[in-house]
């Protein structure tokens, strides 16, 4: 069978095998206001401790490491899940908490059974999900639903309550082709969905495939939560991530697109190259510090449906970025990228902080401010570099 044929007809198989089950399950509308799916029934609600163990897949990213990060300073004990040679570098990484740190192997969260990873644990954050910007479709929606599936249904199966689910914000805004004249009109609340087209997932760009995978999946755990509502999930919901690199993340050589999507930030230390594709952003610390604050937050029956959409309420204009570096880190003058950045309607996105700070009790004036944000991720890119020049490693950031 022809390659491409063969790869059509397995996402079909994905898309059904979804859709079927969503009838099954009581499938919420992607049209359906989220927080009127309200349960209206007691549910016993476990307070969870920290003497226990928490589950966080996806430990060695971007975002995970800084959650295991976050859970270790507060107290908690945590395992990790990693893969390859990740592994080795987590356990180095966090040798200073002593048995208080986990790390296990899973090399990939879609297939296979492995309960040992959840033995002893009492909630589980599942982070991850194959990058929009490195990943080929196939592997987008096997990683999105296959891997949120698999966590979710075997982390019930050994009776977890609690699930913390690193969504997407390519869930909620309609991100589809120009995009960027529509920014001032569009909506970001939890009522909102991305508008799928089941029959034309793989349609448009690697955006338009992402933000299919990630909605699909996401409702995946919706519908699961309505099937079992002795389970108290959240979703959170960012834009683009930006921020320093926690310990526990390593790049011993240049990964560029495992940098996520601080690739952007770095590609301002670049005389000439692309700019983001719109302000939307928060800093990565505040996201993690969301997930943790997710572990104890009110349960689902006192607030509703617990999917946040989370964003900086700070401006991101990426010319005052440029001044900022400039201005804060005079010796990278020659290096800022001269190219003219892009202007947008808006410089930062409407987002409900009044329900953030309902489900998570994160308020608003306590997210980072966008200079400690730009200046330490530039600091922590920078330090990167230095490891990688000191190996005798030339720098080529890309451009895409």
């Amino acid at each position: 069978m022809h390659a491409g044929l063969e790869t059509t007809g397995v996402i079909r198989h994905l898309l059904k095998a979804a859709v079927r089950r969503s009838k099954d399950t009581g499938f919420p509308s992607q049209n359906a206001p989220a927080r009127t799916r309200r349960l209206n029934f007691p549910l016993e609600f476990a307070v969870l401790t920290k003497d226990v163990i928490r589950q966080v897949t996806g430990a060695s990213g971007f975002l995970g490491s800084h959650i295991v990060a976050q859970l270790l300073e507060n107290g908690y004990n945590v395992r990790g899940a990693a893969r390859g040679l990740k592994v080795s570098e987590m356990r180095k990484s966090y040798t200073k908490f002593g048995d208080r740190f986990q790390v296990i192997c899973i090399p990939d969260v879609s297939i296979g059974h492995f309960p040992e990873a959840f033995k002893d644990v009492d909630a589980v954050i599942h982070t991850a999900a194959p990058l929009a910007s490195r990943a080929d479709s196939m592997v987008l929606f096997q990683g999105a639903l296959e891997g949120t599936r698999n966590i979710v249904r075997q982390a019930q199966m050994c009776g977890i309550k609690r699930i913390v689910l690193t969504s997407s914000l390519a869930t909620v805004a309609n991100l589809k082709g120009n995009f960027v004249e529509k920014l001032a009109d569009m909506s970001f609340t939890d009522k909102d969905w991305y508008p799928v087209d089941k029959e034309k997932p793989l349609e448009g760009s690697t955006w338009d495939v992402y933000g299919a995978a990630k909605t699909l999946a996401e409702q995946e755990v919706w519908a699961f939560g309505e099937a079992h509502p002795d389970m108290d999930i959240t979703t959170i919901n960012p834009p683009f991530l930006y921020g320093p690199f926690a310990e526990g993340f390593t790049m011993p050589s240049p990964d560029y697109y495992a940098l996520s999507t601080n690739l952007y930030i770095y590609r301002f230390l670049k005389s000439s190259s692309s700019f983001p594709v719109f302000p939307g952003y928060v800093d990565v610390r505040d996201v993690a510090k969301a997930h943790v604050l997710a572990l104890t937050g009110p349960p689902s029956f006192s607030v509703g449906p617990k999917r946040v959409v989370i964003s900086s309420p700070h401006g991101c204009v990426f010319k005052e970025i440029i001044n900022l570096i400039r201005e804060k880190r005079p010796t990278l003058e020659q290096r800022i990228n001269k190219d003219t950045p892009p202007t947008f309607s808006i410089d930062r996105l409407a987002v409900d902080f009044a329900r953030i700070e309902e489900v998570l009790g994160f308020k608003k004036e306590e997210f980072r401010s966008i200079e400690d944000t730009i200046l330490d991720t530039v600091d922590s890119l920078l330090a990167f570099e230095k490891h990688w020049l000191g190996q005798g490693i030339k720098i080529d950031i890309p451009d895409m």
